[in-house]
C-alpha cells in the first residue's frame, strides 16, 4: 500500500511547493522588478499622498471637474463590490429608476435610472432638451433638482414625464460599465463636459478641449478597445494647469 501512496504524496508535496510557494514568489519578484507600478496597484500620488489608482474609478461631482461614468459597484466605484446593475435593456428600473424608504421613513433614491442620469447630464452640461413638464417643478427649496420627484414622475403610469434630447450624447455618459470600476470615459463624453469645466475654471473651452486631446489614450496595440480618457489623470492635469480661482 505504501508503495502506491508514497509516490502520490511526493508529487502532491512537490506540486504544492512548486505552485503554491515557488511560482507565486517568482511571479511577485519578476513583477516588482520589471513592472513595480502595475504590481502595486498603479497608484497615483500627489507628493507622498495616494489619491487613487489608474485602474479604479472614483466619484467627481463638482462642476470644475470631469465626471466619470455611472457606477453600480456597491455605493459607487467600490472595488470590494465590483458589479454592474444586471438589469436588461427593457427593465423599467434601469430606464426610469426606483425609490425606497430609508430607516427614518424618508423616501430616497434606490436606483437612479438612465432617464435621471440623462436629465442631470443635460442640465449640468447645457445640452438642449425638451421636457413635457418644466424642470423647475422638480426643484427643492435650494433650487436643486429633486431626484425622488423626477423618478416618481418618470414612473407615473397616467402621465409620465417625457424628456427628449435635441442632440445625441455619448452612451457611456449615462450607462455604467459591467465592473462599475471603469476609470475612463470616452473622448466624446469628455468633450461634452468641456464647456461646463471651462466656465467653472474661467478658461476657454478650446483650452480644455486641447487638454482632453493630450490625455486621450489610443486603443491598446492600435486596435484593441477604443480611445479613452482617464478621468483622475485628466482632473489632476486640470488642477495643475487651470487652477480654480478662489
Amino acid at each position: 500500500m505504501w508503495e502506491q501512496l508514497l509516490p502520490g504524496l511526493r508529487i502532491k508535496v512537490f506540486m504544492t511547493v512548486l505552485l503554491g510557494v515557488i511560482y507565486p514568489l517568482a511571479m511577485t519578484g519578476i513583477s516588482q522588478v520589471f513592472f513595480p507600478k502595475q504590481a502595486n496597484g498603479s497608484l497615483i500620488k500627489t507628493g507622498d499622498k495616494v489619491i487613487g489608482s489608474e485602474l479604479i474609478g472614483q466619484s467627481f461631482s463638482k462642476p470644475e471637474y470631469f465626471h466619470p461614468r455611472p457606477s453600480s459597484a456597491g455605493g459607487g466605484y467600490d472595488a470590494t463590490a465590483s458589479a454592474g446593475s444586471n438589469l436588461g435593456p427593457t427593465s423599467a428600473k434601469l430606464i426610469h429608476g426606483t425609490t425606497k424608504m430609508d430607516d427614518k421613513a424618508n423616501e430616497v433614491v434606490d436606483f437612479d435610472g438612465i432617464n435621471l442620469r440623462i436629465v442631470h447630464y443635460c442640465v449640468d452640461n447645457d445640452i438642449p432638451y425638451e421636457s413635457s413638464v418644466p424642470l423647475d417643478q422638480f426643484k427643492d427649496a435650494k433650487g436643486d433638482l429633486d431626484d425622488v420627484k423626477l423618478i416618481k414622475a418618470f414612473n407615473d403610469d397616467k402621465a409620465p414625464l417625457m424628456f427628449t434630447l435635441k442632440t445625441s450624447i455619448p452612451a457611456d455618459a449615462v450607462t455604467a460599465s459591467a465592473s462599475g470600476l471603469d476609470p475612463h470615459i470616452s473622448p466624446d463624453s469628455a468633450q461634452a463636459q468641456a464647456r461646463r469645466i471651462a466656465k467653472a475654471r474661467g478658461v476657454s473651452a478650446d483650452q480644455v478641449s486641447e487638454l482632453i486631446g493630450q490625455f486621450t489614450e489610443a486603443p491598446d496595440l492600435g486596435f484593441l478597445g477604443e480611445s479613452r480618457v482617464n478621468v483622475l489623470r485628466l482632473n489632476l492635469a486640470l488642477d495643475q494647469k487651470f487652477a480654480v480661482k478662489q
